[in-house]
């Protein structure tokens, strides 16, 4: 998946807010491809920050490392996703990041980021993709801050499998998840040990089945009431008015 098929875009482009020299922009994008193997390290954190990249295939994910020697996720990115934007202003990143499993990312400049906001529409979704990607940090952090572990991997994995949906990647309530427990350790601040018994006690309460990678919630709307979850944080169609907006600016 390319930047032109991620949801805002996809959301702009049915809407008839983008022009084909708008496509042809985010198009251009695709001109670079790399194959990225499992584990590869993207940038490290205090590195140059001079580009960004979309991720086309596979999962990657940024991360801080502690002075304990532990490690903490910010974010896992998705198919369609782009790594790199909270560094935009910065002269250093701000974080490091790396890939999870095997994956095709397409790298693009300052220059090219600078061109998609001179068209009016583009900027606009960027900055959107953006923003919602700041809302799931934040969202992170309350439910971090106030829920149990229980409430935090329930909260985690709805989400996730939210981002999926709209992706198109879930069928039957079912997605495929390449994080190991470590990983999803650093991101919720518990052990591996804690994950994996929360695992069971979700299991146990018939809210969530996991083989391996594989995944399914045989309730999602369970799951979803059991943390009284918000998805509004997550929603990344933009409102009908900018639109409407968007398509009478000149």
């Amino acid at each position: 998946m390319a930047l032109i098929d991620t949801v805002v875009m996809r959301g702009l482009s049915t809407q008839g807010a983008l022009s084909s020299e708008d496509k042809a922009l985010l198009l251009g994008l695709e001109i670079s491809p790399r194959s990225m193997p499992a584990g590869e390290v993207l940038w490290l954190e205090s590195a140059d920050a001079d580009l960004f990249c979309v991720v086309k295939e596979g999962w990657a994910y940024s991360y801080r490392n502690l002075k304990n020697g532990s490690k903490q996720i910010l974010k896992f990115y998705l198919p369609g996703d782009i790594i790199g934007i909270r560094d935009f202003g910065f002269t250093r990143r701000l974080a490091s990041a790396a890939m999870i499993n095997e994956g095709v990312i397409y790298p693009f400049s300052y220059q090219q980021l600078f061109e998609l906001f001179g068209r009016s529409n583009l900027a606009v979704g960027i900055m959107a993709t953006a923003m919602r990607q700041q809302a799931q940090l934040s969202e992170r952090l309350i439910y971090l801050g106030k829920y149990s572990a229980h409430e935090q991997l329930a909260h985690f994995l709805y989400e996730i499998y939210l981002r999926l949906k709209r992706i198109n990647a879930v069928e039957d309530n079912s997605f495929l998840m390449p994080l190991t427990q470590e990983l999803i350790s650093d991101a919720l601040g518990m052990s591996p040990v804690h994950v994996s018994r929360t695992f069971s006690m979700l299991r146990d309460e018939g809210l969530v089945i996991r083989n391996r990678q594989h995944v399914k919630l045989p309730d999602p709307e369970a799951l979803a009431q059991f943390v009284e979850f918000n998805d509004s944080y997550i929603d990344e169609f933009l409102p009908p008015s900018f639109s409407e907006l968007l398509k009478a600016s000149p």
